[in-house]
């Protein structure tokens, strides 16, 4: 059955990615003290940005969709038209520039300056590149001060937090590529995944998250809690497995261990 228009405009906004950084920002609001006066502003803001890269991404990628026949795009497949994606986008954008403005002049200039401009610069482009990740780790990086710069009580995280945020947008890139690196290259994106190839990310996507891993659970310093250092053990183990399984397992693995990053982060 053919989806509804609606239907297939979510579906266009990369919905597991935009609800995944939408969800991280809820909880970093909780973890650094934010009133649900101050929360809200700051997820919708996240929110609405993710929507306008999801968007942006199958838009301006839709003549090379269509010119090699890819099927998984509701754009490219004719479910929505590209004029309504580009309305939202510009909807979007401007409900975005809004909810970071209503955050504060210092969380905006860093939420739109650095989260959405790096994912805009990806998808206009620095996905074809070998500097595919940079846009992953800046965007990243910079969460935890969007967030911490909407308070009242105004300030930025602590180094390590921001490192961590780098390394887990960097494994969920090379995470996020995997499924799809044949179809990747087909249609002419040849980011660092795909110059890479498959076992290569393999490896190194789990070992980057581990690295975040590590970053959160030794570098606040001592004490060191103990569930912190069984999320490392665990997160140790997962990275092992996912270096030597086969399928999607050990695409399965590294999710498991960036879910558990964010735990750390958060709880950190």
């Amino acid at each position: 059955m053919k989806p509804t228009r609606r239907g297939a405009l979510l579906a266009a906004c990369h919905p597991a990615p935009t609800v995944a950084v939408t969800v991280l920002t809820a909880l970093l609001s909780v973890a650094y003290g934010h009133s649900l006066r101050t929360a809200v502003p700051v997820v919708v803001a996240v929110l609405l940005g993710q929507l306008t890269i999801g968007w942006s991404n199958d838009l301006i990628d839709l003549p090379r969709d269509l010119a090699v026949g890819r099927s998984d795009k509701p754009i490219a497949r004719g479910d929505v038209s590209a004029e309504v994606v580009r309305r939202s986008i510009v909807i979007a954008g401007i409900g975005c520039v809004a909810a970071s403005f209503a955050c504060g002049v210092p969380s905006a200039l860093v939420h739109l300056g650095l989260g959405v401009a790096a994912g805009w610069a990806y998808n206009l482009g620095l996905k074809s590149t070998v500097w595919s990740p940079v846009p992953y780790a800046v965007a990243f990086a910079a969460l935890p001060a969007v967030v911490t710069l909407a308070r009242a009580e105004r300030g930025w995280p602590p180094a390590w937090a921001m490192a961590a945020g780098a390394l887990i947008g960097v494994g969920l890139h090379l995470l996020n590529a995997l499924p799809d690196l044949a179809e990747d290259i087909r249609a002419g994106v040849l980011g660092l995944p795909q110059r890479l190839g498959p076992r290569t990310v393999q490896a190194v996507a789990p070992l980057v998250l581990l690295a975040a891993s590590a970053v959160v659970v030794l570098a606040p310093g001592p004490p060191v809690p103990v569930w912190a250092w069984a999320a490392l053990v665990l997160t140790a183990a997962l990275a092992a497995f996912a270096a030597r399984a086969t399928g999607r397992t050990p695409f399965l693995a590294a999710i498991a261990i960036a879910a558990v990053d964010v735990g750390l982060l958060v709880g950190r």
